[in-house]
């Protein structure tokens, strides 16, 4: 009789402990999301307002920014190659060209979050104002002691089909 009560307390314990102490799903915190709403932001800002550095510190040090339109002629990888890119497309396109974002998703994983967004890139140098392109983000983020950042970011252009 006590070899079965033992036996029902460690089957007890066993089953206790596996459910305190399983995994969970992963979540994003209330202020997870509040940065990172924050860091879409900064990126937008940096970009549009010339700053390279600021738009490269948005991603992890070797983070990657991707134009799947053009295929490996359009990745940028490391923060020297994510500078590069930012002066470039700010002499090619000029000041008055302006990203806006809308419909942000994210997705909690095991290794920080996945999210995409839809990209309006709108062009103020027409009159009226003018939607240069559309596209989307699809994103890949980790949270680092620096907080938030992209450590993939792919921008496909939007096509009819």
């Amino acid at each position: 009789m006590l070899h079965r009560n033992v036996l029902a307390l460690v089957a007890v314990a066993a089953l206790t402990g596996a459910w305190l102490f399983a995994p969970t799903s992963p979540t994003l915190s209330a202020a997870d999301l509040a940065e990172i709403q924050s860091l879409y932001a900064r990126y937008n800002w940096a970009l549009d307002e010339g700053d390279a550095e600021g738009w490269a510190s948005t991603f992890t040090t070797d983070g990657v920014f991707a134009i799947e339109d053009q295929g490996a002629a359009g990745i940028s990888a490391g923060h020297d190659a994510i500078v590069k890119f930012a002066h470039g497309f700010r002499a090619s396109i000029g000041k008055h060209v302006k990203h806006w974002n809308t419909n942000l998703e994210l997705t909690p994983t095991a290794t920080g979050a996945r999210g995409r967004v839809y990209l309006i890139l709108v062009d103020f140098g027409t009159k009226p104002a003018s939607i240069a392109t559309s596209a989307t983000y699809a994103d890949e983020l980790v949270k680092s002691a620096q907080g938030w950042r992209f450590t993939k970011r792919a921008v496909k252009g939007d096509r009819v089909p």
